[in-house]
């Protein structure tokens, strides 16, 4: 098939590849902040413990604050300068350097996992966080280009990047329930979790250049490029920004709000929640099923909803958007304690059930919802802008993600003041 006939017709996606790809990738732009997280009893309870470096490291009651600003800051900023700054040229460019590094920092992270560092343990923290800053640049750019590369195609292939994202949660709570009932050895189950990113992002590598392979992805890459040609008459501009943003502007809030909400509460305030009664039958794994699985499963499902059903229009997406701001204060009223906080604000939500069953619409509705408003917002443009829009998009999600772990550290203070 010439291209001319290519771009005019359009061929199928023959075994959902393309379809698979894109959620492929959604899970390999998760994977290594995952493994990071699901790895943490490795960097607190192991490689920075006062056994095994034979002082108290003064960093580690706050390592995990440390570890999200490495990770989520230099996030956020390549998100929206890959936008705006042509960094590194076409989209092909930046994944492939993108994964490249992602890949190489991580091989440096199984070393280090591997190696005896308890006579220096300041490099390690240092190494550690300079690894993160410079993987979560580069998973920035990743993030945001694949968003983009997905908003040339039909709206589920957006969906298969936010289901991606959502299946890689649920993995990384999976293996790390599994890991604790099956392992003692810290140091091993982490090494395992770093292999299975580098495996991951090693396939998302591959399969990427499989894709101007096949004919669907490409007849979507041809109209693009016609509609590109058509529109500029041969002169080369600059993408009218301004323009691409107020037009997706309701749609960017929506998603902004969407994973500011659940960041606000999860995991800080999920995590912390303590089961009220002594009875409730998960008492030991209380937190990892409750919480981590829980959240990580729903959204998994909510975001497989949108291939059954779409509903409410883009018109009227805000209006659940807005109510799930109530997630907040009901998860303040839960049984919600952190260490060395004294809690004053009355526990007035004092059924585990209710608790649980809450949480899970929490999942569930990220999943949707979040689903939605990606998949809505490249088609408030022209098809030759929704690359654009998907780019924006990304970087609102990010944004979302990095306000709300703002908003989290306020917590603790809001229930020890507030009664």
């Amino acid at each position: 098939m010439d291209e001319a006939s290519l771009a005019l017709n359009q061929p199928p996606d023959r075994h959902k590849l393309v379809y698979l790809t894109f959620l492929l990738h959604g899970i390999g732009v998760l994977m290594p902040w995952n493994m990071f997280i699901t790895a943490m009893d490795y960097f607190i309870g192991y490689k920075l413990s006062e056994d095994y470096i034979g002082f108290t490291f003064p960093y580690l009651p706050n390592f995990m604050q440390y570890l999200t600003f490495a990770s989520q800051v230099p996030n956020v900023l390549f998100n929206w300068m890959n936008i705006f700054v042509q960094i590194g040229g076409s989209m092909t460019t930046r994944v492939v350097w993108s994964i490249t590094a992602g890949v190489i920092l991580f091989i440096l992270t199984v070393v280090l996992a591997m190696i005896d560092t308890s006579s220096s343990a300041y490099a390690f923290f240092w190494i550690t966080m300079i690894t993160v800053v410079l993987m979560n640049m580069a998973n920035g750019i990743y993030q945001n280009t694949i968003y983009g590369m997905a908003a040339k195609l039909p709206p589920q292939y957006t969906g298969a990047v936010v289901l991606g994202n959502n299946i890689s949660g649920t993995f990384a709570a999976i293996v790390s329930l599994i890991s604790s009932l099956t392992t003692d050895n810290i140091r091993m189950a982490a090494i395992y979790y770093f292999i299975t990113a580098l495996f991951v992002l090693l396939v998302c590598f591959d399969t990427y250049f499989a894709l101007p392979l096949n004919r669907f992805y490409r007849h979507f890459e041809l109209k693009a490029k016609k509609q590109e040609q058509t529109a500029e008459s041969g002169v080369k501009e600059r993408p009218p920004y301004w323009f691409i943003f107020k037009k997706s502007f309701p749609q960017l809030a929506n998603v902004f709000l969407m994973f500011f909400v659940t960041l606000a509460c999860f995991p800080a305030m999920n995590a912390d929640v303590q089961p009220v009664s002594e009875d409730f039958p998960i008492q030991k794994y209380f937190t990892s099923i409750t919480c981590f699985i829980t959240f990580n499963l729903m959204s998994m499902v909510g975001s497989l909803l949108p291939s059954l059903f779409i509903w409410p229009p883009p018109k009227w997406l805000w209006i659940p958007v807005v109510i799930r701001l109530a997630y907040i204060p009901f998860f303040l009223l839960c049984n919600y304690q952190v260490k060395s906080v004294d809690r004053v604000l009355p526990v007035l939500i004092k059924n585990d059930w209710v608790y649980w069953i809450i949480s899970s619409t929490m999942g569930l509705t990220n999943g949707y919802f979040s689903s939605l408003a990606m998949m809505y917002t490249p088609r408030q443009v022209e098809d030759r802008h929704a690359p654009m829009a998907g780019m924006f998009a990304a970087a609102a999600l990010i944004t979302g993600i990095f306000v709300g772990i703002l908003f989290s550290f306020l917590w603790p203070w809001v229930i020890s003041h507030i009664g």
